[in-house]
């Protein structure tokens, strides 16, 4: 077992250098050519973010959605040898102690290459195209990692260092500006109950209590708007929407919702 966590941790090590390496390639002068917004979407752990976002795909052609670098955290693997690494997020949940710092390193640098890139070729004629990101950085750092620090899952080193090296990105990389958030609210208890439901694997052993800690950050971060961010993530918009009840099978409830979407990322709405 020891064998095995310590060659998936050289294998996330090998890829998180490759991912800094592709960051600071001309990649970096990419955001002159970039057209369009990014909009993020953000909530807890079952929220209805993957529901959210499949009626976001079905509005607007111009519309393309990023959805988190799952396949990334849950297949971590190397050119050299597809076999050396394995599921992290599902690690991440088994033993948060041993590897919050690694996931979150590499859940922050997953997310951040998948922000910096340009459009889809789908999109590269369009006239407003949107891209709308499930997650990002936001909630990466300032939710996800600093919960590991305060629940006492990193230690202050790996805090420290963690701060340190996001930081610098953030100020480095000039093309993680985003035009808007999308925030969906949820009760933690109404999210622990979709959870039970959806039933992936990797959450099996995901407290109702963690849920209430994230809850509590997402709170701070986006509604109260209490906590002091990176110059390059503050001043955005925030869109809120109450998602304790169920939006899926409510087609009015889903048509208003769009509406203002449609009128937050400034598109007419389609006249119905």
């Amino acid at each position: 077992m020891m064998l095995q966590k310590s060659i998936s941790f050289l294998t996330t090590r090998h890829r998180l250098f490759g991912l800094m390496m592709d960051l600071s390639s001309t990649k970096r002068f990419r955001s002159e050519h970039v057209k369009g917004k990014k909009i993020a979407i953000e909530g807890n752990i079952a929220a209805g973010k993957s529901t959210f976002i499949k009626i976001l795909e079905a509005e607007c052609d111009e519309w393309h959605i990023v959805p988190e670098p799952v396949a990334s955290w849950t297949n971590i693997t190397n050119e050299s040898n597809e076999a050396a690494g394995g599921n992290l997020l599902k690690m991440f949940y088994d033993d948060i102690h041993r590897w919050s710092y690694t996931f979150q390193s590499y859940a922050f640098f997953s997310r951040l290459r998948l922000q910096r890139e340009g459009l889809p070729e789908k999109l590269s004629k369009a006239r407003n195209p949107v891209q709308f990101f499930e997650r990002t950085l936001l909630s990466d750092r300032y939710i996800f990692a600093s919960n590991c620090y305060e629940s006492g899952l990193m230690s202050d080193i790996e805090w420290n260092l963690y701060q340190d090296w996001t930081s610098y990105l953030l100020q480095s990389l000039g093309d993680l500006k985003l035009d808007g958030i999308i925030y969906l609210r949820a009760d933690p208890q109404v999210c622990y109950s979709r959870m039970l439901n959806r039933g992936r694997k990797e959450e099996k052993d995901v407290s109702v209590e963690y849920l209430t800690n994230l809850h509590e950050k997402h709170e701070a971060l986006f509604n109260t708007q209490s906590i002091e961010t990176h110059d390059s993530l503050s001043e955005i918009p925030i869109l809120t929407f109450d998602c304790d009840g169920d939006f899926v099978d409510n087609p009015v409830m889903k048509r208003e919702m769009m509406k203002k979407v449609l009128n937050f990322v400034c598109v007419k709405p389609s006249e119905e």
